[in-house]
């Protein structure tokens, strides 16, 4: 398939999902698409290389998905809403994940939330009292 190269494919530390991502990891996003089902989720967990195997996930992703390396996921065309249905039902939290991508501890993501959040009231008052992004 020939993609067109975008602007947003150069900036650093940045993972768009687009057709390009997207169109390899298609296996990948159909199983973390499934466990949408609870039935799908514990057939994962009775044998997660087996589920992989009946989805089509193979060679890296299927070692993503064994090793549960969310940013190996994220980086070869994962659907980052998808993920988070592998993820949080089997403990790993958002922050958790967050501080993978970042390859920090969750501790250390953690704290830089908060140090995000300083003086947020007062930022958004100055704004107007909303957030914008």
């Amino acid at each position: 398939m020939n993609w067109t190269k975008h602007d947003y494919e150069d900036i650093p530390g940045t993972y768009v999902f687009d057709g390009k991502h997207a169109h390899g990891a298609y296996p990948l996003n159909k199983l973390l698409f499934s466990f949408c089902e609870e039935s799908n989720r514990d057939e994962f967990d009775r044998d997660p290389a087996a589920y992989c195997d009946k989805y089509g996930v193979a060679g890296k992703y299927k070692d993503f998905v064994l090793n549960k390396d969310f940013l190996g996921m994220l980086r070869a065309g994962a659907n980052i809403y998808y993920m988070a249905k592998m993820a949080i039902p089997r403990g790993t939290s958002v922050q958790d994940a967050g501080a993978q991508f970042q390859g920090i501890t969750t501790k250390e993501f953690q704290a830089k939330l908060l140090a995000k959040g300083e003086g947020l009231v007062e930022r958004l008052e100055k704004r107007g009292g909303y957030w914008n992004g």
